[in-house]
């Protein structure tokens, strides 16, 4: 495992568009197909990644609580799967229907939209306004495995209040920490 932070993408970038398979319905889904009314969280994730395994309860009950909101919420896994198979689409359909997930996982094969978002890390955060303008990006929270801070998703949930009151200058924005993302050779 190979620490990463986010990129930090600049503020006001616009929503990159992408056509990608929901793992669990087997439809391919675009943002506009995903995109809330008041906003839309863009995760990039993976399975095995041990700092999205430790926040993975904490997003599921985000996403519950926002979705209800108007925020439409996805995650993307980017990983290579020849080297990574425990990111493979079909193991990532089994991690969202025990987890729950109440919103699509996607698979980026090609890792363009990884790519585009200029995504580092899994978990990497991105908050986008009804506008589609990037507001927020970075971590969910100060907890990381072992370091004994509890998992609360207090940054995240602040970006996405403060959005949904339309404030489009959020602070702190902290990078996201975790595992790089899987690079095809």
């Amino acid at each position: 495992m190979s620490l990463k932070e986010s990129n930090m993408l600049p503020l006001g970038t616009k929503a990159v568009d992408f056509n990608l398979l929901d793992t669990v319905s087997g439809i391919n889904k675009s943002f506009s197909d995903i995109k809330g009314e008041k906003g839309t969280l863009v995760i990039f994730s993976c399975n095995h990644c041990p700092f999205v395994v430790h926040l993975n309860q904490e997003i599921v009950r985000i996403a519950k609580h926002y979705q209800t909101k108007g925020i439409g919420i996805v995650a993307i896994s980017s990983n290579d799967v020849v080297n990574y198979p425990q990111d493979s689409p079909d193991k990532m359909s089994i991690v969202a229907k025990v987890l729950q997930y109440s919103f699509p996982y996607l698979y980026d094969e090609e890792q363009e939209v990884a790519k585009a978002y200029d995504a580092a890390c899994t978990p990497d955060f991105y908050l986008f306004d009804a506008d589609d303008s990037l507001v927020y990006r970075g971590r969910m929270d100060g907890s990381r495995p072992g370091n004994d801070i509890p998992v609360t998703g207090a940054d995240l949930r602040s970006a996405i209040d403060a959005t949904l009151l339309g404030i489009k200058e959020i602070a702190p924005q902290i990078p996201s920490a975790g595992c790089n993302i899987k690079w095809k050779s």
